[in-house]
């Protein structure tokens, strides 16, 4: 039974990461998880089984079964938080929203503006700040013990299996939609700056010709306000013979250090008659405990709505980070560099 005077919490869509964060909010002491809505009728019955609340196919039922839900989390493709955030805010709702923000500036807007109207806490979540070693490489930047930031380049790709098999709605994102925020959201977060401009290039032929309309692989250089410069690199079609589902690489150089991450080599192999893979960490159980970078998220999202001080991405840097992917692909589409 929810418990008067903390979140309760509904989960608006079911799929890998709002599941994850369903599980999460139902193990947490200080919030209660009420209910979750997908239209996809398999996911609904898994989440059923698997979380034990009620399963609603959409959002309105949701939302007319559950008048006491106090949060949510949208967790739908990148391309339709829009509706699902307006209608929540216009309830009274506080949110935790999957990363990007949204996929037009048009869209980031509504949504910044229900919010201020409604007086909403907001969350993105760009869930690598809550990785120790990110965390480290930004307290020595701030600290002043690793110079000035000259140059950030990263790599941040997946396996052909994500937009032709994991994504049935792969057709209307991109590389640099699904990936891209994360990355220049840890360049802007490390650093303390921001991008102004962005000349980006990119490759469409091998995922059309699989009847996937959308870019196989973009890079993007941007120039960032102090000066420094950020390469961003992200594919959708290595293959699926690699030891992880992503590839996940990032270099920070400055003016007196240089810092280099490699995020899917998790440290565990595995080897077997399929080959070699990197056993992947992001989420796992300590004995009946759920663990991992999403829950550590999630719960400071629970932390502040019970009260406490977090420092926490919130509307601004969404959409900041969504008009930089949008000029990306204006960018790409003019062949011209773009101002952000």
């Amino acid at each position: 039974m929810p418990t008067a005077g903390r979140p309760r919490f509904g989960v608006v869509g079911g799929g890998i990461r709002g599941a994850l964060f369903a599980a999460a909010i139902r193990q947490h002491p200080q919030a209660d998880l009420v209910a979750v809505c997908d239209p996809d009728p398999a996911v609904r019955e898994r989440a059923g089984t698997e979380l034990g609340v009620p399963v609603q196919p959409d959002l309105d039922a949701m939302l007319a079964a559950h008048p006491d839900l106090t949060a949510a989390v949208i967790a739908t493709p990148d391309f339709a938080h829009r509706e699902a955030a307006v209608r929540c805010l216009e309830h009274g709702l506080d949110l935790m929203i999957e990363k990007p923000l949204a996929t037009t500036v048009a869209d980031a807007d509504a949504i910044a503006a229900a919010a201020e109207a409604h007086g909403a806490k907001i969350m993105i979540a760009f869930e690598n700040r809550w990785n120790p070693r990110f965390a480290e490489v930004r307290r020595q930047l701030a600290a002043g013990e690793a110079g000035a930031v000259v140059n950030q380049v990263i790599n941040l790709n997946d396996t052909i299996f994500v937009p032709t098999q994991m994504l049935s709605w792969a057709a209307q994102s991109s590389p640099a939609w699904f990936l891209m925020p994360h990355s220049l959201d840890l360049a802007c977060w490390l650093s303390g700056g921001r991008p102004v401009s962005v000349f980006a290039r990119g490759v469409k032929r091998v995922l059309p010709e699989r009847g996937v309309d959308t870019w196989d692989a973009i890079t993007a250089t941007f120039t960032m306000a102090d000066g420094s410069v950020t390469v961003l690199n992200s594919q959708w079609v290595l293959p699926t013979s690699l030891p992880a589902v992503f590839d996940f690489r990032y270099e920070l150089n400055t003016d007196t250090t240089s810092f280099r991450l490699n995020i899917s080599d998790s440290g565990l192999t595995r080897y077997d008659a399929a080959g070699g893979q990197w056993v992947q960490l992001g989420g796992y159980r300590h004995y009946d405990e759920l663990r991992g970078l999403g829950v550590d998220m999630i719960g400071d999202f629970i932390a502040v709505l019970n009260g406490a001080e977090r420092d926490l991405p919130g509307i601004a840097a969404g959409r900041m980070i969504t008009a930089a992917i949008a000029a990306v692909h204006t960018s790409l589409e003019s062949g011209l560099p773009q101002e952000i």
